[in-house]
């Protein structure tokens, strides 16, 4: 029997959870949640002058938007510094490492001599076989022992085989002269010791994986299935940075893009399943694998972001939408919607978000709900608001004094209506919409009546007939 799955997100708290960072939480999740496996996050943040509670927080709750649930405690790279010095000096002690004294100007006076000669730059300690006898007293970093012949293949599941030349690897440093163990050590120390099966990453850490190796065979451990997944790229085919806008996963929130589309998007950018491009959370964690993740960078873009979240919101449950705009507007940093608001939109829901491609848009959309007596109409809407129109409205009133306020007796009175006016429904449609929504673009005049409800319905008629552009003649 195979042993469980276990992934890891790592990131360095210096700044927002950045959407490529997103989206390798994502593939990992999604990789050990398919699988029964645990999903882990350790925070890197042994860079003590940039790491801030503040990041970590961002970063923490760019997750709890994504819904990237993680298993057990957060680990702390920094907290785990002791354990990786002991490893050095474990290798140390196993003739593996080697005490280094070469200072600054030893390793530079090396490299210049190097290339003044056409050589290799790499550097290449004196200390590597020096007996321990002729050690001065003097500061020391640990180096690993690197093969110097032969070659170190990187197994990789999105990369294929990766080989590099082992001449071509230097006796990396393990442990600084201060004491402190370096990045490289410090990842792989962690990954052991958290169980850590598959690493999941941007291909940036690809040569890293060579490096890394050594210290996994020197210790005896089992390596990690490798998968160096492509970085993400904007539009213009370069790098995504801030030039391409947005890049944290709460300034996508804030924007009012929906959880789930997201999670949909990012899924997509760069890994595939046949040609589907909408698929339930569900789906994904059923359909995700390494196997699926492409080798080319992913670009990104809105308007396929725009139409997966409309897609999900379109399919959202209602209640769970009214929640995901609740969050949005606190991210926005736009006020919480009143409980009569919020109970408006409950209702509106199924006749606005068939067609919203972001939170705002909806909400842009149920405007009439959210809206409070007297409407003011905009500047088109007036327009339909003229001295007939009232008057045509002023009539129409007594007509909804109905005791079944459902949209077949609603259509029904309104047609009868217009035909006694000798006219089609949809010259009634334009001052009602005024009239309801106080704009010219809306949803069904029958959806806005039954969700309004026939008191506020026959309210607002009323203000529109006497109101609306001065009094009626």
């Amino acid at each position: 029997m195979s042993a469980p799955v276990v992934t890891r997100f790592a990131p360095s708290p210096t700044g927002f959870l950045h959407i490529g960072g997103a989206r390798t939480a994502l593939f990992n999740w999604l990789y050990a949640r398919g699988r029964g496996g645990k999903f882990l996050l350790r925070i890197e943040d042994t860079d003590r002058a940039r790491s801030t509670p503040e990041a970590t927080a961002a970063i923490l709750q760019g997750m709890a938007w994504l819904g990237l649930d993680h298993d057990g405690e957060i680990v702390s790279q920094f907290e785990n510094a002791p354990r990786h010095a002991a490893v050095a000096e474990e290798l140390l002690a196993a003739g593996k490492a080697y005490k280094c004294f070469a200072t600054q100007e030893d390793i530079t006076a090396f490299r210049e001599a190097a290339r003044a000669e056409g050589k290799s730059t790499l550097y290449r300690s004196p200390w590597r076989d020096a007996d321990p006898s002729t050690h001065p007293d003097a500061p020391y970093v640990i180096r690993i022992k690197a093969p110097q012949s032969g070659e170190t293949v990187i197994r990789d599941r999105v990369q294929g085989d990766v080989t590099i030349r082992n001449d071509q690897l230097d006796d990396m440093v393990l442990l600084r002269s201060d004491g402190t163990p370096v990045y490289m050590l410090a990842v792989v120390v962690d990954d052991h010791d958290m169980g850590v099966t598959h690493v999941i990453r941007g291909d940036d850490h690809l040569n890293n994986a060579a490096r890394q190796m050594m210290i996994y065979e020197a210790m005896g451990w089992d390596v990690p299935v490798w998968a160096h997944i492509p970085l993400i790229h904007g539009p213009d085919g370069k790098k995504l940075s801030k030039r391409h806008g947005a890049l944290g996963a709460q300034e996508y929130q804030a924007m009012g893009y929906p959880a789930a589309g997201m999670r949909n998007y990012l899924a997509r950018l760069g890994w595939s399943h046949g040609d589907d491009e909408f698929f339930t959370d569900a789906q994904a964690r059923d359909w995700f694998d390494l196997d699926g993740i492409g080798k080319s960078p992913a670009r990104f873009d809105l308007k396929k972001l725009e139409n997966l979240s409309g897609q999900h919101i379109a399919q959202s449950d209602d209640a769970a939408l009214q929640q995901e705009i609740a969050e949005y507007r606190v991210a926005a940093g736009e006020p919480a919607l009143t409980d009569a608001q919020s109970d408006a939109l409950l209702r509106a829901m199924y006749c606005v978000k068939e067609r919203a491609k972001t939170l705002p848009e909806l909400l842009d959309k149920a405007q009439f709900a959210l809206t409070s007596r007297p409407v003011e109409p905009d500047e088109k809407a007036a327009k339909a608001l003229d001295t007939v129109s009232r008057g045509i409205l002023k009539d129409l009133t007594p007509q909804l004094q109905t005791d079944s306020w459902v949209r077949e007796n609603l259509e029904d009175i309104l047609n009868r209506f217009a035909e006694s006016k000798d006219t089609k429904f949809g010259k009634l449609a334009g001052p009602l919409r005024a009239a309801l929504a106080g704009r010219a673009v809306t949803p069904s005049v029958f959806d806005m009546m039954l969700v309004l409800g026939q008191e506020e319905t026959l309210a607002r008629l009323t203000d529109a007939a006497e109101d609306a552009g001065g009094p009626s003649a």
